[in-house]
């Protein structure tokens, strides 16, 4: 679990096992690792209404199975999160390092067939400005705002996430659980369910977590210990398999002890759990060629893959975090202004551009938009039209039709989930609801538990008057997000529609019946759970 400086705005909380750090993500309004301020939403008035914990099976260990479903559970507290965000932009960008780094681990055998086959290998990103990633159960990753804000190239992010990748591909969890398991079942409970309390009572949860876990706190911290250098040696073959600079695994490393050495304020908790050793330090350096013993861009660096990201496109990426995590307008304001200058370079014109749309500066905004559309190319320029066509979207811009239908047109081709649905959302404002829906269409049949993806599908559709199917995409928005109460809900009431609109579409009607009969066999088996608990 990798993190460094920033900003503090949450006291520090105890960690005392790999568990109880990868269970402690905002899923209630905690921050994993970060310490966290009490926010639990109101529908999750405590995480043991929300979370029922799956049966550790035999007494071997935790199944594959049992993982899956409590990772699920805790995914579907992240969703309800406000600090849970689905940027699709970011998301692209970070599938160009996670999906390499997937395949290389498959094909080196990390990743195991029942693993690769079961798991959801899925990530989720956080708001939060702490530098940070974390694995969490069932195959689900964790990346903050403040991790993609920080890292200056893209191998730096990449062996985050080969990182913790590897801590999913060698069950780490599962085994740390095992560990527990062995000493005491209350034990488990005590961490687990300590964890996930943080959200809603910080202090009750600190009680919890350090008296279910005091009489084994010295073996997990040494097991979690060999797990992180095991991440390392894993993450690192992972990473120059996958076609990455194996010099990011050393500038990382080299960020998080330059910010040891400055002062432990609480803002990079992975210092203090899992100390970054010089042992840890002088494996990943003696795993180089000896001329990359330093820290910063290698000169004999290995060319980079076709459809790897460009270090052009990391530093979009990366201001775009920064903005999208600032909460200051007088930060905005300093970015603006620094875009403004002649020699501003891409990342910054890009900050400077979201950032005047932020304060409500739309012509400025544009503006920064268009010198960075002409101060890039390659993959930067998807990202420059990408971020072009998001302003020209914003409320109260000036209009350029134009402008709107070439990007438009374009988006609406890209095979990429980000400018797809910036497409659709601009071919809806454009009264081009009919290609919105039928480009959104395509891709849910291959991406149905993509929520946002359905949810502009159901705006297209009710747009063109298609009222049962409009209804039917946003219970399948709840469904993608575990939400089955929320999908059973839109199911029924699409089925309560009257009847000329319900007959109209016989077959989207067949769809709505077979969907809510899945949806409540799920509530049912989510009933069963609870009852083992």
């Amino acid at each position: 679990m990798f993190s460094t400086p920033a900003a503090p705005r949450r006291p520090p909380r105890l960690a005392l096992s790999l568990l109880a750090l990868a269970l402690a993500w905002p899923m209630t309004g905690v921050q994993a690792q970060t310490g966290g301020t009490a926010r639990a939403p109101a529908q999750n008035p405590s995480p043991s209404a929300n979370l029922a914990l799956p049966s550790l099976g035999d007494g071997e260990g935790l199944t594959v199975s049992a993982e899956r479903r409590l990772g699920d559970r805790i995914a579907r507290s992240i969703y309800r999160d406000p600090d849970y965000l689905d940027d699709p932009m970011l998301v692209d960008y970070l599938q160009l390092l996670w999906q390499p780094l997937l395949a290389a681990a498959k094909q080196r055998g990390e990743v195991a067939p029942e693993l690769a086959e079961r798991l959801a290998w899925e990530l989720m990103i956080s708001r939060d400005r702490s530098v940070n990633a974390f694995a969490l159960p069932g195959g689900y990753l964790g990346v903050n705002l403040g991790l993609l804000a920080v890292t200056e190239r893209p191998e730096e992010l990449a062996s985050v996430l080969a990182h913790e990748l590897s801590h999913v591909s060698q069950r780490h969890i599962a085994r740390m659980m095992s560990n527990e398991q062995r000493m005491a079942p209350w034990m488990i409970a005590a961490m687990v369910l300590g964890a996930l309390a943080a959200g809603s009572n910080p202090q009750a949860a600190g009680a919890a977590v350090a008296g279910g876990t005091a009489v084994a706190a010295q073996q997990s911290l040494k097991f979690s210990r060999d797990m992180e250098r095991e991440a390392d040696r894993v993450g690192f073959g992972v990473l120059t398999g996958a076609g990455f600079d194996g010099q990011g695994f050393v500038s990382m490393f080299d960020k998080l002890q330059q910010a040891s050495r400055l002062n432990d304020d609480g803002a990079f908790p992975y210092l203090r759990s899992h100390p970054l050793t010089g042992e840890r330090i002088a494996d990943m350096q003696s795993r180089l060629p000896s001329a990359a013993a330093g820290v910063g861009p290698r000169a004999d660096a290995p060319v980079r893959p076709m459809g790897l990201p460009s270090a052009a496109m990391h530093a979009l990426a990366s201001a775009r975090a920064r903005v999208l995590a600032e909460r200051n307008s007088a930060r905005w304001s300093a970015w603006v202004q620094t875009a403004l200058a002649p020699t501003a370079r891409p990342g910054e014109l890009y900050a400077g551009a979201l950032s005047a749309q932020r304060l409500g500066q739309r012509e400025r905004a544009l503006e920064l938009a268009q010198r960075l559309r002409a101060a890039v190319a390659g993959d930067a320029r998807g990202m420059a039209d990408a971020l072009m066509l998001e302003l020209l979207l914003s409320p109260g811009m000036p209009a350029n039709p134009a402008l709107l239908a070439e990007l438009r047109d374009g988006a609406l081709a890209s095979g990429s989930r980000g400018p797809l649905l910036l497409g659709a959302q601009a071919a809806i404002a454009s009264g081009e609801a009919g290609r919105a829906a039928s480009r959104l269409q395509a891709w849910v049949v291959d991406h149905p538990r993509d929520a946002q993806a359905w949810q502009i599908l159901a705006r297209a559709q009710q747009a063109l008057g298609h009222t049962l199917r409009a209804v039917r995409a946003e219970a399948e928005a709840r469904a993608a997000q575990f939400d089955w109460d929320g999908a059973l809900e839109r199911l029924r009431a699409a089925q309560a529609l009257p009847p000329a609109l319900r007959n109209a579409d016989p077959i989207e009607l067949a769809i709505v019946d077979s969907r809510r009969r899945d949806v409540e066999e799920r509530l049912r088996e989510a009933m069963r759970e609870e009852d083992k608990r």
